[in-house]
């Protein structure tokens, strides 16, 4: 089985993230979430990377990308010749941030991604910069893959100053948008602000979801993450989903509920959380687990990871941390 994920490799300067203070600079973006999937897929699933990299890291990235264990790093990934994709990230005292952004891969074409994702049983999208693909791709997408698309919104939730800075916004097009994928992921800012047409976003993600989006899962930081789940998303296993795409809208009340973080609140990096979060918790679907059992795995992990500095090693600390907690991927 092989899972596809489309995102975007960024090459991250990071300021004052612990107690520390330093300056470091590192692979971040959907490296964080590579690095989750290599440890918690199924062992019969391997991961197809699909990405384009400016080519003045090309070098670097492939690199990195040959570290990984279950990746097929040949099929998906494209050598361009636009600089690379390269955030400053600065952070407040709490979990807060802002970024900004330079250079940047082009967007992937509906003519691109088909023979692409033909190749795939399901796909993981991680909007890392917000410029992977234009709705009108996603919607072609949505129309031809037959098996389950997770995507994680985040940087759809942001527009880009004159001067590279990223800016919070609400969701253009956001019915469009969460009509494309079975599941999303958002964290709680982001969540308000799809809300903040409708007036309530749990009201407005209990509208939406049905038999297309299935579930809206909000990851809340040290308080764990919460989900509004379709009567839908029960249908059987993930590769079943197909079946019931596009049918009657029933009038089965749909599900909400939250998870907490076991032991608390831990310091330490923040940077890729909800990366790690998103991953483990589409892997751990495909592997079978419960709504509420993936959601706590992924809690785990994205807590772990707060431990890690960085992407680099990523998946073998995660991997030690699971052989030190007992717990099988």
């Amino acid at each position: 089985m092989r899972l596809g994920v489309i995102g975007t490799m960024v090459w991250d300067t990071i300021y004052a993230r612990d107690a520390r203070g330093s300056v470091t600079e590192e692979w971040g973006g959907i490296s964080y979430g590579l690095a989750a999937l290599a440890v918690s897929l199924p062992q019969d699933w391997e991961v197809m990377p699909i990405l384009k990299v400016g080519g003045d890291l090309a070098e670097r990235a492939n690199f990195f990308l040959r570290d990984l264990p279950r990746l097929d790093v040949e099929s998906g990934v494209r050598a361009v010749p636009e600089a690379n994709n390269r955030v400053e990230l600065r952070y407040d005292p709490g979990e807060r941030r802002c970024e900004r952004l330079t250079g940047g891969v082009p967007a992937w074409t509906w003519a691109e991604l088909r023979p692409l994702i033909e190749r795939c049983d399901a796909l993981y999208v991680n909007f890392i910069s917000g410029f992977e693909m234009e709705l009108a791709t996603c919607t072609q997408l949505r129309r031809a893959f037959a098996g389950p698309i997770y995507a994680d919104l985040h940087s759809l939730f942001l527009s880009v100053s004159a001067s590279g800075w990223r800016v919070a916004r609400a969701l253009p097009a956001w019915r469009e948008w969460l009509g494309s994928f079975d599941i999303v992921q958002m964290n709680d800012d982001e969540f308000d602000l799809l809300g903040s047409a409708w007036g309530d976003p749990w009201k407005l993600a209990a509208e939406v979801v049905g038999p297309d989006l299935r579930l809206i899962a909000v990851t809340m930081g040290a308080r764990g993450a919460a989900y509004v789940a379709a009567p839908s998303f029960f249908a059987g296993h993930p590769l079943e989903w197909a079946r019931t795409r596009g049918g009657i809208v029933t009038e089965t009340p749909t599900r909400s509920g939250r998870v907490a973080v076991e032991g608390g609140e831990r310091t330490g990096d923040p940077t890729g959380c909800g990366d790690v979060w998103g991953a483990t918790f589409f892997a751990r679907l495909l592997g079978g687990d419960a709504l509420e059992v993936a959601l706590a795995a992924a809690n785990r992990m994205g807590a772990r990871n707060v431990e890690h500095r960085g992407a680099s090693g990523l998946h073998a600390f995660l991997m030690s941390q699971l052989a030190t907690g007992g717990e099988v991927a």
